[in-house]
């Protein structure tokens, strides 16, 4: 697996990281919007446009660039959420309760 870039090598000039903001994930520079949460619009069939216009606070150049950097670090990305869903789910189903 390739090593994520950091932002400055990137070449995203939108998308931060920072560990106070969403967990150190990947996200909207001034806001508390993460990749991912743009990403999972995505995956849900919205357009860039459509994203935007859920999300007016953002620009359209932001959407396209958490877009992009989704798209340029998907298998690390991917890791991530998967990681994300598996540890909510044993939190709230926690095996032997059910």
């Amino acid at each position: 697996m390739k090593r994520m870039e950091t932002i400055k090598e990137s070449g995203h000039i939108h998308i931060t990281r920072n560990k106070a903001i969403c967990g150190g994930q990947p996200a909207i520079k001034g806001t508390r919007i993460s990749v991912a949460h743009i990403a999972e619009y995505y995956f849900m069939g919205l357009s860039p446009e459509e994203i935007h216009r859920e999300l007016p606070h953002l620009t359209l150049a932001q959407v396209f660039d958490a877009l992009a950097f989704y798209l340029d670090h998907r298998e690390v990305l991917d890791l991530e959420r998967a990681k994300n869903r598996e540890e909510i789910v044993s939190v709230e189903f926690p095996s032997g309760h059910y």
